[in-house]
């Protein structure tokens, strides 16, 4: 059986990995387009801040790790699929046929229309190279502008700020981190950062950039100008599915998958960044570009392939940030369920918060702040979609009794019947 894999991210390789260990005599072939071992771009921040070094990043530390296993790794980028003949064409002229395929391409930063984007010293923080350019210019008391303040940006930002540089942020949306935070939340953190000296600027967008000499100036939306050594454009990715025009599977905005993983295409499967799957909450589409879904998907997709009929409970809001110390969480349907109830606690002058969203008398969303301990009950309450009964006018009037919530259905769940326990 000929397995082609194209991507050696946390998707590829967990796939990689879990078809071997199903199949010792699958022939596996890992399609990477950096030269560069597997690595993990949610390590990047963590070189930056100067924690790990590079090796630190990779997903698998060992030399010689997937030969050792008999996957044989390949540089390069495919240029089409070919689903009738069964084949992935390359750039190069290289092809590799497949008796099963899985895509795992992810995803490439979006590149904003803004005159000057590509001046030198504006870079994207995506790649390890991206990231070594980014090292040489951030050095302590440097000018750096960050252009988004999403996820991936707040976590870039905690390592461009321990760096000591002086930082500036512009966030097109009206608080930090929009697509995973509410209004009171997100506006709390952007007030917890401007108290550690970053200056932010929401509701603001870069309409320019020029350069002067050795230095970037970006005029925003209102004529405000920000003087910059380092650009940093960190405002969204999109899926990497160009490649697969004519091929004939399905796309949206990402490749569009069953819960098998499985694509329209029989025998062909995607995972990750690149994949648009049915969000475990909502029953909708979406493609959620985070690290634990690519490697929940990989393995999925790698059971399917070996013919182990398995299924995935759908793709889920799984968001967990550290900004600058302040640790804050998003789950499942965090923006609330229509016709549902919600509830929310707010204690400013603390940096702390909760915010509740039901439907019916199930947990479908949370989000927190500074509350670090519930991080893993609302997740499990939502994940299980367990029914809370009279525990849900409970933490209509107190949220943070949620951990006893949480204890008392696990316990009345793993307790036996009344009838057994008698006799």
């Amino acid at each position: 059986m000929k397995h082609v894999i194209i991507g050696n991210g946390p998707a590829g390789v967990v796939a990689a990995e879990a078809i071997r260990r199903a199949d010792r005599n699958a022939d596996i072939v890992m399609i990477g387009d950096e030269p560069e071992p597997p690595y993990s771009r949610m390590a990047i921040p963590y070189l930056l801040v100067g924690n790990i070094q590079e090796k630190g990043t990779w997903l698998r530390k060992t030399d010689g790790h997937f030969a050792s296993l008999n996957i044989k790794e390949v540089l390069g980028c495919a240029k089409s699929v070919d689903t009738a003949g069964r084949v992935v064409h390359m750039e190069d002229g290289s092809s590799f046929a497949y008796d099963r395929l899985l895509i795992c391409t992810g995803s490439h930063p979006l590149k904003l229309p803004v005159p000057g984007i590509d001046s030198p010293n504006v870079h994207s923080c995506w790649t390890l190279d991206d990231a070594r350019h980014i090292a040489a210019k951030a050095k302590k008391g440097a000018r750096v502008l960050q252009i988004g303040a999403g996820f991936i940006g707040c976590i870039i930002m905690e390592a461009l700020a321990s760096r000591g540089v002086k930082l500036d942020i512009v966030e097109m949306g009206d608080r930090m981190v929009p697509r995973m935070m509410t209004s009171k939340a997100g506006g709390m953190i952007a007030r917890w950062v401007k108290q550690k000296g970053v200056n932010v600027h929401t509701s603001a967008r870069v309409t320019s950039i020029r350069q002067n000499g050795d230095e970037l100036i970006a005029t925003l939306g209102d004529g405000t100008e920000v003087v910059a050594d380092l650009i940093i454009a960190s405002a969204g990715v999109k899926p990497n599915v160009a490649f697969l025009q004519g091929s004939g599977i399905a796309c949206a905005t990402g490749i569009l998958i069953d819960e098998r993983c499985e694509t329209n295409i029989p025998g062909v499967f995607a995972a990750g960044d690149v994949a648009e799957a049915v969000d475990f909450s909502t029953g909708e589409r979406l493609v959620n570009a985070i690290q634990p879904n690519a490697v929940d998907q990989g393995r999925v997709a790698a059971m399917n392939m070996v013919g182990r009929n398995t299924r995935s409970q759908g793709t889920m809001a799984i968001n967990v940030l550290d900004t600058l110390g302040l640790i804050s969480a998003s789950f499942g349907q965090w923006w609330g369920a229509e016709g549902g109830d919600s509830v929310e606690l707010i204690d400013e002058e603390r940096f702390r918060y909760i915010s509740l969203q039901f439907k019916d008398d199930v947990l479908v969303g949370a989000t927190s702040i500074g509350l670090t301990d519930h991080v893993g009950v609302l997740r499990g309450l939502i994940q299980t979609r367990t029914p809370l009964g009279s525990w849900k006018q409970r933490l209509m009037h107190d949220p943070l009794r949620v951990m006893e919530a949480y204890l008392s259905m696990a316990q009345a769940q793993s307790a036996p019947p009344l009838a057994e326990a008698l006799h």
